[in-house]
């Protein structure tokens, strides 16, 4: 049962970015690059941290997190919003400083904590952006997401912080993300894509 949860979890968290990733294409959603780099960055240095801690759900959760939002980045170059900003670059940095904490103290517990709260901080733009511009952006894919990490979190023998730390954090901060851009008052706007303005 637990390999099954673990395997819908890594299939649901992947398959949350085909949404989003259509949407991109077809030019109704427009991710902050910036947002999903840092978090390729930080879902990779989670999802190493968390297997190197032989807690294989968060890990293989993590490591579908950063292929997803990896795929983003790179539609995001072309069709995206590529503003950077201040805040971005604190974002990137605190990133970095995460990896050395885990390399500097070799606790794998440490990282995954600080890639939360650096998570946290790079989600910042995207929040901003949700909440001015919900048309360009895809609710279902945070709803995937989430159900992903949720799903993670069912698979979790550990109370460990790098077993359960990351699988509840995507679990909250994708509800968030999904709520900002459904709330919107900004959402009933012109060209707004269907699937928001059925809800």
């Amino acid at each position: 049962m637990r390999n099954l949860l673990i395997t819908l979890s890594a299939i649901v968290t992947i398959g949350g970015a085909v949404p989003y990733i259509l949407a991109i294409i077809r030019g109704t959603t427009k991710p902050r690059v910036v947002s999903w780099f840092t978090w390729t960055l930080l879902t990779g240095i989670a999802a190493a941290a968390s297997l190197s801690d032989h807690q294989y759900a968060a890990g293989i959760l993590s490591l579908s997190a950063t292929f997803e939002v990896g795929l983003i980045v790179i539609l995001g170059l072309k069709h995206g919003d590529r503003k950077f900003d201040k805040t971005d670059i604190i974002c990137q940095a605190a990133a970095l400083v995460g990896l050395a904490l885990w390399l500097v103290f070799n606790s794998p517990g440490i990282a995954v904590l600080a890639s939360m709260v650096i998570d946290f901080i790079g989600c910042i733009p995207t929040i901003k952006h949700s909440w001015q511009k919900p048309h360009e952006e895809t609710w279902f894919t945070f709803a995937l997401s989430s159900l992903g990490g949720g799903l993670a979190l069912l698979a979790v023998r550990s109370w460990a912080l790098t077993a359960i730390g990351y699988p509840l954090y995507i679990f909250v901060i994708n509800i968030f993300m999904m709520l900002f851009i459904v709330l919107s008052p900004n959402r009933k706007l012109k060209g707004e894509p269907a699937e928001l303005r059925e809800l």
